[in-house]
């Protein structure tokens, strides 16, 4: 029988936030990509929260935002509430917030998609990768396609696999259980079976949503309303902070109580959490509510933020009750929260299970360490989150282009990017749970600020190609600029004048005996940059950004110091490569478990070594012995 055939260089599974942004990265750098999704009308889709950003995951976006990637320009033009958290904390843990309208959201990425040359969209499941023996290796696969459910084959030299929580997915609340994606979408059912028959192993995992209820049937009163910030920041470096100054809409606190906790208990008997119906493992770090009564049985409330799903909606989203509890328990435990007791739901609560792989068969590149030419990103990689799953697809799409230009894979390490921290993560640790991104994860968080992602990866985006000379160029002058005020702050000296100490007694700051730099000033914490400016008559006018770049050099200067001489020491351990292919059971006194791990993850250098599980720091030690003799031509590799 005649079927379709068509050729592209790269083939994108999967159109969620991993999708695209691997599509976008391929199709921007000019190589021929087809994307696939079960439902056009799925194109980045939010089927869960409605925001983008928060604590460590408004630094993931930033990130991908300096590297040239498009989740925070899109968030820019949708937002309808934004909020930098943990103001009142240390600028490392400062993360830019803001809640989306979904629709509009999806339906803005899906116009940048459809106006993206080299970039075909189609709606379609694919049922198989196919492949064929690599070239000079044994036992290595090489891709060569996709073939849909259909029969159509489209042959590529490189495949991205973002299939998010579509993969045999099924929803289920109480004694329901639909075999279908988020939102009753088409879920694929076929891929799973010929991912198994290329030798992948997989992994069951679940997540869960709370229900959707109507904004008429709330009584805020009995809330606390939370607004955004007065003075927006926007999470791309691109976006025109006077374009984002817009009205926003509230969000809302409230608690449960322990009646709320009393009727979860009674059903916890009819809940498919804890009567086995759920097979995959859940999110320890966004658990549902029935998992945080069990869990934590000394609290007597817990936060729910009512959170608007877009400006054209009733719709609310009810952020902290997560839940697969039958849908008459759902009525009666959201009805004993304040502002709740007459809710109707829209949607109910549900918990979703999906393939999803073991991610230590990956790469650090992405890349399947098995099948040449196969890559994957999102919460197919084990992970949870929208900005997880961008980062992931954007890094998967740039190394598939790379693998066919061939050149040598981009990968950030653990002291570049969030998005190494990630990665390196996902790639060499045991992962028994979606994995969720948060700041304690990353060692040089002051280093790895949300602020200065452009500083630090805006040149890595223009060697890549998707970040323009404009954009490069003014990352130049800015950091020259920093250097420029720092060095001026660290020369001016203010004198012990009238002026200045009644300034400093205002502030309720020490006077002075003898003169003291601007820069010595800042370090006080009473007093700042922006305070400052009252007694530095030379000051220059200076955008927003570098004044805040200024202020946190300065001011916490020591800490900084002290994390760069901790990164330099990991960079030696990052530089000490390990040969590829290594056998580890030729490293004479490896404890067995070392020997074992080691040839499964088969790191590329001792810093990831280090990191795996079960190698401890006396293993390290003999194999630096092993490699300084292999170095010298004392060993041959068999």
């Amino acid at each position: 029988m005649p079927f379709v055939e068509e050729t592209y260089e790269i083939a994108v599974v999967g159109a969620g936030h991993a999708g695209c942004e691997a599509a976008l990265a391929a199709a921007r750098l000019g190589f021929e990509t087809i994307l696939f999704t079960v439902s056009i009308d799925s194109i980045a889709l939010m089927p869960c929260n409605p925001n983008i950003g928060g604590s460590s995951k408004g630094h993931l976006v930033r990130e991908l935002d300096a590297l040239g990637g498009e989740m925070g320009k899109n968030i820019d033009k949708t937002f309808i509430q934004s909020k930098m958290l943990n103001e009142s904390k240390g600028p490392a843990v400062h993360s830019l917030r803001a809640q989306a309208d979904k629709q509009e959201y999806s339906r803005s990425m899906r116009q940048v998609l459809e106006n993206t040359d080299h970039l075909t969209i189609r709606q379609a499941e694919v049922s198989e990768i196919l492949t064929e023996s690599a070239e000079h290796t044994e036992g290595r696969l090489r891709i060569k396609g996709v073939k849909t459910f259909s029969g159509a084959v489209y042959y590529c030299r490189a495949v991205v696999l973002a299939t998010g929580v579509y993969l045999r997915a099924r929803c289920i609340y109480g004694d329901v259980s639909n075999a279908t994606g988020p939102n009753g979408l088409q879920a694929a059912n076929h891929l799973t079976d010929s991912l198994k028959a290329n030798g992948i192993e997989m992994f069951r995992f679940k997540t869960g949503t709370p229900a959707r209820v109507d904004k008429r049937s709330i009584d805020f009163s009995k809330m606390e309303e939370q607004l955004g910030d007065k003075r927006i920041v926007p999470f791309s470096f691109s976006t025109d902070p006077m374009t984002v100054r817009r009205e926003q809409v509230s969000c809302w606190l409230t608690y449960t109580n322990e009646r709320t906790h009393e009727i979860i208990r009674e059903n916890l008997d009819r809940s498919p959490l804890f009567s086995g119906a759920i097979e995959g493992t859940g999110p320890r770090y966004c658990p549902s509510i029935e998992d945080k009564v069990v869990k934590f049985p000394d609290k007597n409330r817990h936060q729910v933020f009512v959170e608007p799903e877009g400006i054209y909606t009733n719709e609310m989203y009810l952020s902290g009750m997560s839940s697969s509890l039958p849908e008459d328990v759902q009525y009666a435990m959201y009805r004993t929260v304040p502002g709740l007791e007459h809710v109707k739901i829209v949607r109910n609560a549900y918990a979703i299970e999906y393939d999803c792989i073991n991610p230590r068969q990956l790469m650090a590149s992405l890349e399947f360490k098995r099948i040449e030419g196969l890559f994957s990103g999102g919460q197919f990689n084990g992970s949870s989150g929208y900005e997880e799953a961008a980062v992931q697809g954007f890094m998967a799409g740039v190394n598939a282009v790379r693998k066919l230009q061939g050149k040598e894979a981009v990968i950030l390490d653990r002291s570049q990017a969030y998005i190494g921290v990630l990665i390196d993560d996902l790639v060499t640790k045991e992962n028994h749970e979606p994995y969720r991104m948060m700041t304690s994860r990353a060692e040089y968080r002051l280093l790895l600020r949300q602020d200065n992602a452009d500083l630090r990866l805006r040149k890595i985006g223009y060697e890549i190609g998707l970040v323009t000379e404009e954009q490069y160029r003014h990352v130049i002058w800015k950091e020259q600029t920093i250097r420029e005020e720092t060095e001026r702050l660290r020369k001016t000296t203010v004198g012990v004048n009238e002026k200045t100490q009644r300034f400093l007694s205002d502030h309720a700051s020490t006077s002075l005996r003898s003169g003291m730099t601007l820069a010595e000033l800042i370090k006080r914490p009473e007093l700042d940059y922006d305070v400052l400016s009252e007694i530095d008559e030379n000051r220059p006018e200076l955008p927003e950004d570098v004044k805040i770049q200024v202020n946190i050099l300065l001011k916490y200067e020591g800490y900084i110091k002290r994390q760069m001489q901790q990164v330099e020491q990991f960079k030696k351990m990052e530089s000490r490569k390990i040969p590829a292919g290594l056998d580890y059971s030729d490293v004479k006194s490896l404890r067995r478990e070392a020997v074992q791990k080691l040839n499964l993850y088969q790191p590329l250098n001792i810093g990831q070594a280090s990191r795996i599980s079960g190698v401890s720091p006396a293993d390290i030690s003999v194999l630096l012995v092993y490699l300084e003799q292999f170095k010298g031509g004392k060993r041959e590799m068999k």
